[in-house]
C-alpha cells in the first residue's frame, strides 16, 4: 500500500488505467501490494471490501453529495471501514474518481453495431439518449469526463461504439470526428444542464416544475427580465409540453434530428 507521503510525491498521475500494464481497476489489490495484515485486513475481510464495492460505494456517494463534498474519510464511514482500509485498494482519490467516472460509463446501453440491417441513425440515437441519461443520472459525471482521459474499459466501449456507428454513416473519413463532436457535444451540454437543473431543483426542495414556475415568476417581475420572459413564453407556447420533463424531451428529440439530419445531407460532402 502507498504511504501519504508517498502519494503526496505522486500526486499527478496520468491514468490509473496505465498503471500496472492497465490492470489497476480491474484487479482488487495493485501488483506490488501484499496482502494485509493485523487489524486493517480483518476489518477488510469482515466488511467483504474490494475495489468494486468500494468504486460503487464511491458513486452513491457522489450522486448523493457531488465531487466537492466527496472524500476518501466520508467513503469509509459509508463503508464502515478505516481510511487506511480504502487506501489498500486505491492510491488517491483521484484515481478513485476515476474508476467511478468508468463505472457509470457502464451503466450506458451499447446497441450491437455489427447487427445485420442496423440502421445507423437509430443507433446514434439511442446512443445519444442513454449518454443523456447518464449524465442526468449522475450530474457530478460532466465536471469530471474533462478531467481524467477515460479510457477504463466502459468509456473505451463507448468510444468505439459511437466510431463504429459513425464509419456507417457514409459522411467522409475526414468529417468523422466533426460528426461525433456535433452530435455527443451537444449531449453533453444538454444533459449537463438538464442534469444541473434537477438537482438544483432537489436541492431547493421543489420539483422540476415547481422550480421552474418559481423561477418564471421572478423573471417576470424582474426590471430587466421582462423582454426575455415574453420572448421565452412564446417560444415555451410553440413548442409544446405542459411539463418540463416534456419540455426536455421534446427540445432534445428537436435538437437530435436536426443533428441526424445533418450528418445526412454532408454524407456527399
Amino acid at each position: 500500500m502507498a504511504s501519504a507521503a508517498d502519494r503526496t510525491r505522486r500526486p499527478g498521475r496520468t491514468s490509473v488505467w496505465l498503471e500496472d500494464g492497465g490492470k489497476a481497476g480491474r484487479s482488487p489489490r495493485r501488483t506490488g501490494k501484499t496482502e494485509g495484515t493485523g487489524k486493517a485486513a480483518g476489518t477488510d475481510q469482515a466488511a467483504g471490501l474490494d475495489r468494486d464495492r468500494i468504486t460503487a460505494a464511491a458513486v452513491r456517494l457522489l450522486d448523493a453529495a457531488g465531487p466537492e463534498a466527496f472524500s476518501m474519510r466520508r467513503l469509509a464511514a459509508a463503508l464502515d471501514v478505516t481510511a487506511m482500509s480504502v487506501y489498500w485498494y486505491v492510491d488517491t482519490k483521484d484515481e478513485l474518481l476515476e474508476l467511478a467516472l468508468d463505472s457509470v460509463f457502464g451503466e450506458m446501453r451499447l446497441p450491437d453495431t455489427g447487427a445485420p440491417g442496423a440502421d445507423w441513425r437509430e443507433q446514434l440515437r439511442a446512443m445519444a439518449v442513454t449518454y443523456r441519461e447518464t449524465l442526468v443520472r449522475h450530474p457530478w459525471v460532466s465536471p469530471l469526463i474533462g478531467r481524467f482521459l477515460n479510457i477504463g474499459p466502459h468509456s473505451l466501449a463507448f468510444a468505439r461504439t459511437v466510431q463504429e456507428i459513425v464509419v456507417r454513416t457514409g459522411v467522409p473519413p475526414e468529417g468523422h470526428a466533426g460528426a461525433i463532436a456535433a452530435v455527443f457535444q451537444f449531449v453533453y451540454g444538454f444533459g449537463t444542464i438538464e442534469g444541473h437543473y434537477r438537482a438544483r431543483s432537489h436541492s431547493a426542495g421543489l420539483t422540476p416544475d415547481e422550480f421552474f414556475q418559481r423561477s418564471m415568476e421572478a423573471l417576470e417581475h424582474h426590471p430587466d427580465g421582462r423582454q426575455t420572459f415574453e420572448l421565452g413564453r412564446q417560444i415555451m407556447a410553440a413548442r409544446g409540453g405542459d411539463t418540463v420533463d416534456e419540455m426536455f424531451e421534446r427540445d432534445f428529440a428537436f435538437a437530435l434530428r436536426v443533428l441526424v439530419a445533418g450528418i445526412e445531407a454532408m454524407r456527399d460532402g
